[in-house]
């Protein structure tokens, strides 16, 4: 694992720490225990803490315990520290219509960081924007297409402007009326996703993924392959064979023949306006489990969840302690999890599209790409989907001169040395990760239940099916934190009507 910087460990020392059995003196049935402390099981936390004790009727749950197998939290968001410089190691950009990041990162106090899109270059741009405009997609033995490289940092704002315009006019000589196609299709599928923001009183709590994906018109989606979806649109197969091939291997590591949903969802990622939080999206999480004042558990790794008499699961760690809880929530994927669920489920199988991400400071190699000098090879290198190619792109993060950057490298094989070297004429530090990062995509998909058992055994990631973001991991945990408020409102309701309907009974009786 990639090392991180100290003021990430420092933070922790802060967060409440919990290292004993759950207290006995509290109900265990108002106990909440959390598997996972990413952004999945910190929104969940927070969402749950907002809704509970909200009104006359809704129940009040005391106590939220959130397991983290690791020492830290943030799950799939992480960084790396290359040169005493931070990179986002995990997932990296959020849309600026992702309100729920947008919302959590104004009410922590986090500053956002725009990043500009490489493929769609910006009139108004900036010299960063400008310089990350400039990318190319390389076949394995040449360049198919590159746009123009930026103008120095000392040109004007009018002469930037007029580049930037022209690698406008290419992207569109290239690829036509289809670039507006896939606009308008992926415009389509961020309004009905917008509905998931909607206030309590037109928006349902929904029992599974696919009554909460047909609610919002986004289930057909989820049933065709990108490409079949991108056709119908009218899409051309030259920009599905590049642009699109690109993006989606880029943000997904898969090709065309994704589900459509996280295609679409993979497209929208290329879209002006996307940010991150500076200092590492990490933050979220953090921060969020902070605000909530949940009990962390870190370094303890949940081994097994059993249904016991009295209707409590109780949790073991690896450590042999255990937990009494009255609800438990799993929000992190259990495809590759060794944990025992007593009394056992069976959910679809799927396996996870594991991501190798490389981080190499030094600087390429331009003869590997046909070229005479580093400073021809653009920002960004693409891919298509051919088997010569053994990497799916390469990208600059930063340039401190001008044959010494720091390169992000995405791959669905590890990058071993030999092949590096080959890449690089140069390697003055080299970090590699392995992510389990997202499912892999295949149409039609089958979503896991939310409720796993018929009682109180919650998963948040069966969304994740649909399409895997920080954003779409809050969504899905909103929906299970008011779940959980509604099943458990109508239990207390239950019993309250069946007590009233006993001592109505009793009074009969006595009237006789």
């Amino acid at each position: 694992m990639a090392p991180f910087d100290a003021g990430r460990l420092l933070l922790f020392l802060f967060m409440p720490l919990f290292f004993a059995a759950v207290d006995p003196s509290v109900d265990a049935s108002t106990q909440v225990c959390v598997i996972g402390a990413g952004i999945g099981g910190a929104s969940f936390a927070y969402f749950l803490k907002q809704y509970s004790c909200s009104s006359v009727n809704s129940p009040c749950l005391s106590e939220i315990h959130l397991f983290e197998r690791r020492s830290i939290v943030g799950g799939r968001t992480a960084i790396v520290t290359i040169s005493g410089d931070t990179f986002e190691a995990g997932a990296s950009i959020l849309h600026p219509k992702n309100f729920h990041a947008v919302r959590f990162a104004s009410l922590l106090g986090l500053r956002p960081k725009l990043k500009s899109s490489e493929f769609k270059p910006d009139s108004n741009a900036s010299d960063s924007s400008a310089s990350s405009s400039w990318f190319g997609i390389w076949d394995g033995s040449s360049f198919l297409f590159k746009t123009k490289p930026p103008p120095p940092a000392s040109s004007s704002a009018i002469y930037r402007k007029i580049c930037s315009f022209i690698n406008a006019i290419i992207i569109f000589r290239r690829y036509g009326f289809s670039l507006l196609r896939m606009n308008r299709f992926v415009n389509k599928m961020l309004e009905s996703f917008l509905l998931y923001y909607e206030g309590f009183e037109s928006r349902p709590v929904f029992d599974t993924v696919e009554e909460m994906l047909k609610w919002s018109g986004l289930y057909g989606i989820t049933r065709r392959t990108l490409k079949e979806e991108l056709l119908d649109a009218g899409v051309s197969s030259l920009l599905l064979s590049e642009l699109v091939t690109v993006i989606t291997r880029i943000n997904y590591g898969q090709d065309i023949n994704i589900s459509g949903l996280a295609g679409a969802v993979s497209l929208a990622g290329s879209d002006d306006g996307m940010w991150s939080v500076d200092g590492g999206n990490w933050q979220l999480a953090a921060g969020l489990i902070n605000y909530s004042n949940v009990t962390l558990h870190l370094k303890e790794e949940v081994t097994s969840v059993s249904y016991a008499e009295g209707h409590n699961y109780v949790l073991s760690t690896k450590e042999g302690i255990q937990y009494h809880c009255g609800i438990t929530v799993i929000a992190t994927p259990l495809d590759e999890l060794n944990i025992t669920f007593t009394p056992p489920f069976s959910i679809p199988s799927r396996r996870l599209q594991h991501t190798f991400t490389t981080f190499v400071r030094g600087f390429l190699n331009p003869k590997y790409f046909g070229l005479n000098h580093v400073s021809e090879i653009p920002n960004l290198i693409g891919t298509v989907e051919v088997p010569e190619v053994p990497f799916s792109s390469i990208s600059i993060l930063k340039k401190y001169g001008k044959e010494d950057m720091v390169y992000k490298i995405f791959s669905r094989k590890i990058m071993q040395d030999r092949l590096l070297d080959e890449i690089f004429s140069l390697r003055i530090e080299t970090v590699r990760i392995d992510w389990p990062a997202y499912p892999h995509f295949e149409a039609p998909e089958v979503f896991s239940p939310i409720i796993l058992d018929g009682k109180h055994l919650y998963y948040i990631n069966s969304f994740e099916n649909a399409a895997s973001t920080i954003e779409t991991s809050a969504v899905a945990s909103e929906n299970v934190a008011r779940l959980i408020i509604s099943r458990l409102s109508d239990e207390h309701q239950n019993m309250a009507n069946k007590k009233f309907n006993a001592a109505d009974g009793d009074l009969f009786h006595l009237d006789l």
